[in-house]
């Protein structure tokens, strides 16, 4: 349960230009509460918490971080398709921001590949980073993205849009393809989700 140090008035400014909907607190310590892409923040005094399934798009709102990321993800399907998930990581000049894996159901193995992408862009958009550098060990995915190859799965086609969708939020971008032994970390926390479902 993350607890982000800050002054729960800039905070809760940081959440409504965002667009998110804050309420009253639920009890008299509670200055407000909010909830956002499945967590929910409660701030107290001088804090806020940050709670449920996936925090990190609400710590995303939350904290003012901009600059440049390095955005790895992976996508991981078992029968393909089959029982998916996503892994993602982010890394900025201090280290790692966020990581993060979960299961989504039944996938092909490029669908969970851009599901991963999309939920990481999602992430490091929320976060506020300015610029976004993403490495990822599947080529189809970084042909289909920089126009190289055509798209001729409808559903590809649709989270390809979506994807560009996303990017339009950064002012730079650039993805490239790297060997899997670099998108390591990634790939372990998609992994890691399907042998813990």
């Amino acid at each position: 349960m993350p607890v982000i140090e800050c002054d729960e008035a800039t905070a809760r400014e940081r959440l409504e230009a965002a667009g998110v909907s804050v309420e009253s607190g639920n009890t008299d310590h509670e200055r407000w509460r909010a909830e956002y892409g499945g967590a929910t923040a409660v701030a107290y005094d001088g804090k806020v918490v940050v709670q449920g399934g996936d925090t990190a798009r609400l710590e995303g709102v939350l904290r003012d971080d901009g600059g440049r990321v390095h955005l790895y993800s992976d996508g991981a399907s078992r029968g393909n398709p089959g029982p998916a998930a996503i892994g993602y990581v982010l890394v900025d000049d201090s280290g790692i921001v966020t990581e993060a894996g979960e299961t989504i159901g039944r996938a092909t193995n490029n669908q969970a590949e851009y599901d991963a992408l999309i939920h990481a862009l999602e992430v490091a958009a929320d976060y506020g980073f300015s610029e976004v550098q993403i490495r990822v060990d599947a080529d189809l995915l970084v042909k289909q993205i920089r126009g190289e190859w055509d798209t001729n799965d409808p559903e590809l086609r649709e989270k390809r849009v979506t994807v560009l969708e996303l990017l339009q939020r950064f002012d730079d971008w650039s993805i490239e393809h790297v060997p899997r032994e670099i998108n390591e970390r990634a790939d372990e926390l998609a992994n890691d989700a399907l042998d813990d479902d």
